[in-house]
């Protein structure tokens, strides 16, 4: 069986075969097998979005490392670094990160050369935001570890629901032979 996607317990029931569903047991044991399903698809999907939003952290974790560089090198200029030819600028690639982000950046000057203090209130947006990052991860990653509970017990009972229904049909066929 190979569901993709969000799919519904009734399109998961319609794919799913464990032969007659005469047995309430077994009738059950589908039901939670869908189920199941249904939670691991989930799962897979909050994995994905752990896995971007971690990419995001190293993203904003490289942008700050390299924010500080340049704060360090006004702060050698006697923080005149805005007003010096040797101005610590502000790279393209950096500025498009925070427009793309919408995170705050400081803009005096209309140009994008930055002394220590504009660095630190840079560096103080770039760090909001990482926090946001991980906060965001931290709750993905609590709801996998839910979905992951979710999926166990679901297939825990499936698999007892079939045992059952075996162990029935066992007693059945040695008693009538």
């Amino acid at each position: 069986m190979n569901v993709q996607g969000q799919a519904s317990v009734q399109q998961i029931l319609s794919e799913m075969d464990l032969g007659p569903t005469d047995s309430i047991q077994f009738a059950f044991a589908k039901l939670q097998l869908a189920q199941s399903m249904i939670c691991k698809n989930n799962a897979e999907a909050f994995l994905k979005q752990i896995e971007e939003t971690q990419a995001e952290q190293t993203k904003t974790a490289e942008m700050i490392s390299r924010a500080r560089a340049l704060q360090n090198a006004c702060q050698s200029k006697n923080g005149d670094c805005p007003w010096d030819k040797e101005a610590a600028m502000m790279p393209q690639d950096m500025i498009d990160f925070f427009k793309e982000r919408n995170l705050a950046f400081d803009t005096k000057g209309g140009d994008a050369a930055h002394g220590f203090d504009e660095w630190t209130f840079n560096i103080q947006s770039l760090t909001n935001y990482q926090e946001s990052v991980s906060n965001s991860t931290q709750t993905k990653m609590v709801y996998l570890q839910d979905m992951i509970s979710q999926y166990n017990s679901y297939l825990q009972g499936a698999m007892s629901a079939i045992q059952k229904a075996t162990t029935v049909l066992e007693r059945i066929a040695t008693s009538a032979g």
